[in-house]
């Protein structure tokens, strides 16, 4: 019971973690040599060809130290800020935290993001620095700034390379010597959290636990406290890192069990299952998260509707941070209305949707949930799209959501950094020196303003050394307003956006260029039109045009068969021409293709 230790590996994106995770692995023989491969926990296609974690992933490996041996369980996470649920839910379930830092770039803003989650669980830390084999490495610097960061003495510092491999045994070392034994007894009544779950086609739901007191094994009779729901469990067993079955686990260790539940609603991560003779007390579980982005997912065909419903429950259960709801929409049919933790996180959702259950979706134009005060009304309406602002004519106030936003970039971009978030209305707090040549700048922004491309900006700015986190702040007034985007004078629903009312016009002048070059030419003409206070509703159709462009209609040269004669037969044929153009133009429709609604987000 008191050889085990549990821990998870944290860093800002593409510092090593799971490099050092491989070797690690490697090193306690948890993974046969000829089955080694890089990146071994990253079991998505995705995560392969992107280069970064998405999903959390638990190992259990064996370590013999002074005779004794030691079951040590890791979590490796991802580094990325739109994947930070992921983190904190792994570190609600380890008593210690490996925090891996780059030595050629040193503290990066998810560095500071996921150290201070960890403190915020009191977490015993372990600084390792990574990549001391490359020449560029600067050892001496990048200490100072860890020590200044912890307050740690620079013994404590673990230098390592996880590619050779030098230095890892001290890793391990360090697991067993520096992080707490937990405080679970396995005679309590059954206490298990869950920190992640997925569905099997064939097993069902399958639950990933920490068992806080008590043991599981398969037969015992169950109950979900948050749901409220019992059943039988079926199976047991751990990762290693691939799942092992077993009799049975003990309070203290990590680990699976197949959970016997049909329907898909009832395992909740955060959720405390308990014996149902024996009942204990739900533990806290975990903050509900707050969706930043929002947007529309809809089928390109219609009757795939249920489908689409099936796969996001599915995806609900990997991927606990997915929030989603039934929307209709008159140009696109049924879909649902989801909200993401941030641009990288739809992108992966939707590419997930695509690939493991084959359905090829239309996204809405991604937007952030705005607060929105009628006349009459107390109390405000948060608002997800365009399409739920209503009657426009009796809204008296819209507050839109704030991040506060930590960027750290190296001194000599200072005033490149600043000119760009004074472009997108951010305001400057402070500055903090983290060494000679490393500030960090503390700014407050409007969430809408880093939504799209203020990241590729940064990178841009500081020749890709600077790094950016951000989290939730407030609501504060806004002066906005909906543009809608009319195609061949119908509204397209999806491509709608709310725009701020000083830089409208610059806004609705760059989506109807865009469209303009990417909508396919038809046989007839097409006006693209940009429109504030659209309404579609009696007399009060249409609104004010603020920018427009026009597609030309394909052509045929009808004259081409004529050989000489009276000129009448050309006007003749050019006027029969006309006429059909004409036609088209009121019968026709425009197939709206998905890089339209690419365009209008990175306007």
């Amino acid at each position: 019971m008191n050889r085990i230790r549990n821990f998870c590996i944290i860093a800002h994106i593409d510092h090593g973690k799971s490099t050092l995770a491989d070797r690690l692995l490697e090193l306690t023989g948890t993974i046969d040599k000829r089955k080694m491969k890089e990146q071994v926990l990253d079991t998505m296609d995705l995560e392969r060809e992107r280069g970064i974690t998405i999903k959390l992933q638990p190992a259990r490996m064996k370590y013999t130290i002074n005779g004794e041996q030691y079951v040590l369980n890791l979590i490796d996470t991802p580094g990325h800020v739109d994947f930070s649920y992921e983190v904190s839910r792994s570190l609600a379930a380890v008593e210690g935290a490996l925090l891996v830092i780059d030595a050629t770039q040193g503290i990066q803003a998810q560095t500071l993001a996921n150290l201070y989650l960890a403190l915020g669980q009191n977490l015993e830390i372990i600084p390792i620095l990574n990549k001391i084999d490359l020449p560029v490495a600067d050892v001496k610097t990048v200490s100072q700034e860890v020590i200044h960061l912890l307050g740690c003495r620079e013994e404590d510092i673990l230098l390592v390379s996880a590619k050779t491999g030098e230095g890892v045994d001290k890793v391990l070392e360090a697991i067993v010597n520096r992080i707490p034994n937990s405080q679970a007894d396995w005679q309590k009544s059954l206490q298990a959290l869950i920190f992640d779950s997925k569905f099997d086609d064939y097993k069902g739901v399958i639950a990933y636990v920490r068992l806080i007191n008590g043991n599981i094994k398969p037969g015992d009779h169950v109950r979900f406290i948050e749901v409220g729901v019992d059943s039988e469990i079926i199976e047991v067993g751990y990762f290693s890192p691939a799942m092992v079955k077993s009799n049975g686990l003990n309070a203290g260790e990590i680990g699976y069990i197949v959970t016997g539940l049909k329907n898909l609603e009832d395992c909740h991560v955060g959720d405390t299952i308990s014996s149902q003779t024996q009942k204990a007390k739900a533990l806290p579980g975990y903050k509900a998260v707050k969706p930043m982005v929002f947007a529309g997912l809809f089928c390109k065909e219609g009757n795939d509707y249920k489908e689409l419903r099936e796969a996001l429950a599915k995806l609900k259960l990997t991927d606990a941070s997915l929030v989603y709801g039934p929307e209709a929409s008159p140009a696109l049919g049924f879909g649902f209305r989801c909200g993401f933790l941030g641009l990288l996180h739809l992108e992966i959702v939707q590419e997930r949707i695509k690939r493991e259950y084959g359905l090829d979706l239309i996204i809405t134009v991604p937007s952030v949930a705005y607060r929105v005060y009628y006349a009459g009304d107390k109390s405000p309406v948060i608002i997800h799209s365009p399409q739920e602002l209503g009657n426009l004519a009796s809204i008296v106030n819209i507050e839109e959501p704030w991040v506060k936003v930590d960027i750290i970039t190296p001194k000599e971009f200072l005033g490149n950094i600043m000119t760009l978030v004074a472009e997108k209305m951010g305001e400057h707090k402070n500055t903090e020196y983290l060494s000679e040549n490393s500030a960090l700048l503390h700014y407050q922004l409007p969430l809408s303003s880093i939504l799209t491309d203020f990241y590729d900006k940064l990178k841009s700015a500081s020749r890709g050394y600077a790094s950016l986190n951000y989290e939730f702040l407030d609501y504060r007034q806004a002066d906005v307003e909906r543009l809608d985007i009319l195609v061949a004078e119908e509204p397209v629903d999806a491509l709608a956006t709310i725009v701020y009312s000083d830089s409208a016009y610059q806004s609705a002048k760059k989506i109807v260029n865009s469209l303009k070059d990417i909508l396919p030419r038809q046989m007839f003409e097409v006006k693209i039109q940009a429109c504030l206070g659209y309404q579609n509703t009696g007399k009060n159709k249409g609104g004010k045009i603020i920018a427009s462009a026009r597609i030309p209609a394909m052509r045929k040269d009808v004259t081409a068969k004529l050989y000489g004669g009276d000129v009448t037969r050309k006007r003749k044929l050019l006027e029969k021409q006309k006429k059909g153009k004409k036609k088209m133009k009121s019968l026709g429709k425009v197939d709206i293709p998905a890089a339209a609604y690419i365009a209008v987000l990175k306007r």
